[in-house]
């Protein structure tokens, strides 16, 4: 007997948390246990493949489920690749580790053609999951063309052995000694056939390898029309029949659910599935998947886009990412075409047209179901858009907006009028008759949007605005141009052109009348601000920022706060609007024609107030805080 070795720390404490709450659901362990074995004949497939071994028939290969009642185990056992006892160390002693991925990271460095290699299961967390049901575990096992075979054994508390053992045939069998049965917990059940049987059924029946297992079965007595006597079989339990080639209509939620968790490691189900088969030139089944919550790691460099590719129900490869737009790299799901080489490799999937039409097929697909979604479940798509809509806006404003015909209805955003989400098309049906221009402003969050005095007049002369919050949102627009023919306008940016000729003449009359004042402070200013002017766009407000056309505020603050900072030093242009009808500018004027020079601490106060209100810091905020300070202390000796 070999000295037991101890799990690293860390392997310990996810196997704690492995056993008590990752999986709620203990009956999984066999969906995760019949995974790895399936991962263990496809290893095995592959490897007869590269090596030119005829020897290795499909028609062997299998999965075997036996029960001792007795001893209160249930024993698995694949003719697979099997194990090293290396492999046993590294996949088994450090928990978390997976063979599988790793094997599939090592097959896809080389870029060779994975004929009929699907990896489903990641080893390592996959096994520990018997340990919910199993106080021991043993798992033998012999490599493929090696002699020697191991005995790795584990309760899972303070370690694990491996020792040499004999083993006639390659592959593994995996031993479980359940756990006794407690008030809250029955673990016999999982020693009745016909639960296991249904746990196939329920999880692994698209397994492509026979499922056998000793069955009890009745059957007549021979001679007799009417008696009937029990006889043990070997019975294949699972259909084999991929899913994504059953008749939707014969296929329940529940094992479109399964079957997604199971394939794509999520524990929720998918908040869409889109079930489709296309004849023609280039005939193929796809089965799709959009999740029901965005994936940990969906927005960093890690998260991996594509589609599982087979052809003819033989699997090909994992993540092929030239099946699915970039826009579209939250789908999961996979592609299975008779029309598809077996030995189809990376380097050709960029170059192949019949990949580009399906391609271009499944974008249509995902597009059509997305609108449909929207216009028939409103709710549900929106769950869809607080999960996805910022992607969808990054593939807007990506490539230059070469796909913005394929996005932009799908497209919502916070309306001032509506105090929700809705779509530009929904905008622009709702314009008012003359309106020539789609409205928006950006900031932080929808409350301090809502609150920015350049809201105010537009509210108020009843036209609708968008309120963008992304840092994408603004450059998507920009290289949209437009909407329906419809340009869109911030209206933090250039001129409005919303008043009314009487108005435009009051404005120019009060600019004219106040034009020596209005330089002053445009020049006190100089090094902050390009002008200072009467403003259009302000109600009830003293003072705000705006901006020329071209680069505005918001695009400012993104670029500032990337990583490499803002290197080219761009900047929004900034002009000072005073509100003429605002007390403020009376004060102003008066002191202005009392003292020319007093309007310097005045201008640099106002300029600081705008700052604050568009968001950006202050220059100086100790000197902002001593004028503030004089301020009050004149006031109250008034």
């Amino acid at each position: 007997m070999s000295r037991k070795k101890q799990f690293k720390a860390e392997s310990k404490r996810l196997l704690d948390l492995m056993i008590n709450s990752i999986y709620t659901h203990k009956e999984i362990f066999l969906r995760e246990l019949i995974s790895n074995a399936s991962d263990a004949i496809d290893k095995l497939y592959y490897q007869a493949l590269q090596n030119g071994d005829h020897s290795i028939s499909r028609d062997d290969l299998k999965i075997e489920l036996a029960v001792n009642k007795d001893d209160r185990t249930i024993t698995l056992t694949d003719n697979g690749i099997g194990m090293s006892k290396e492999e046993l160390e590294e996949n088994l002693g450090t928990i978390a580790r997976s063979g599988s991925l790793a094997f599939k990271e090592n097959m896809d460095a080389k870029e060779q053609p994975d004929d009929d290699v699907d990896i489903i299961g990641q080893f390592g967390v996959g096994f520990y999951s018997a340990f919910m049901v199993a106080h021991k575990v043993q798992v033998f096992s012999r490599k493929y063309n090696e002699d020697a075979a191991y005995c790795w054994a584990s309760d899972a508390s303070d370690g694990y052995t491996i020792d040499e053992v004999e083993m006639p045939e390659r592959g593994t069998k995996i031993v479980l000694y359940l756990k006794e049965n407690t008030d809250d917990e029955n673990y016999d059940e999982y020693l009745e056939s016909y639960e296991l049987e249904r746990l196939i059924k329920k999880y692994s029946d698209y397994i492509r390898y026979p499922i056998r297992m000793e069955m009890e079965v009745s059957v007549k007595k021979e001679g007799s029309e009417d008696e009937y006597e029990t006889k043990k079989e070997i019975r294949t339990l699972n259909s084999m029949v991929p899913l994504w080639k059953r008749n939707k209509k014969d296929i329940t939620t529940e094992e479109y659910n399964e079957f997604y968790k199971n394939k794509f490691n999520d524990f929720a189900d998918p908040q869409k599935v889109i079930h489709t088969s296309v004849e023609g030139a280039v005939s193929f089944q796809a089965l799709l998947f959009i999740p029901s919550k965005t994936p940990f790691n969906f927005y960093s460099q890690d998260y991996e886009k594509g589609l599982q590719l087979y052809s003819r129900s033989v699997f090909i490869m994992d993540k092929a990412s030239e099946l699915i737009p970039e826009y579209f790299r939250f789908v999961r799901g996979l592609v299975d075409s008779q029309d598809l080489s077996l030995n189809i490799s990376r380097e050709m999937l960029q170059h192949d047209r019949q990949l580009k039409v399906i391609a271009s097929r499944v974008e249509k697909k995902i597009k059509s179901e997305l609108l449909n979604m929207l216009k028939n479940d409103r709710e549900e798509y929106e769950k869809f858009w607080n999960n996805f809509g910022l992607q969808l806006k990054y593939g807007v404003y990506n490539d230059y907006g070469m796909h913005k015909e394929v996005l932009q209805d799908l497209l919502m955003f916070y309306s001032s009028s509506e105090q929700k989400l809705v779509t530009l098309d929904e905008y622009v049906s709702r314009m008012k008759e003359g309106q020539e221009a789609i409205y928006f402003i950006s900031g932080e969050n929808i409350d301090k949007i809502d609150k920015l005095p350049q809201c105010e007049l537009v509210k108020d002369k009843g036209y609708e605005i968008l309120y963008l919050t992304d840092n994408v949102d603004e450059f998507a627009l920009q290289v949209m141009m437009n909407y329906q023919e419809k340009p869109f306008k911030n209206i933090n940016q250039g001129d409005l052109n919303l008043e009314s000729e009487e108005e435009k003449k009051e404005i120019e009359s009060k600019a004219e009348e106040n034009k020596g004042l209005l330089e002053d402070l445009k020049d006190v200013l100089k090094d902050k601000v390009n002008d200072v002017k009467i403003s259009s766009r302000l109600k009830t407000h003293p003072v705000c920022l705006t901006s020329d056309e071209g680069m505005s505020f918001e695009m400012e603050k993104v670029l500032s706060n990337m990583p490499d900072g803002n290197p080219y030093g761009m900047k929004a242009t900034r002009i000072l609007e005073i509100n003429p009808n605002h007390e403020i500018f009376q004060a102003l004027q008066k002191i202005y024609a009392e003292d020319k020079d007093a309007i310097e601490d005045y201008a640099d106060l106002l300029y600081n107030q705008a700052l604050l209100i568009e968001g950006f810091p202050i220059e100086d905020p100790m000197d902002f805080s001593n004028k503030i300070c004089s301020f009050m202390v004149k006031a109250s000796k008034l």
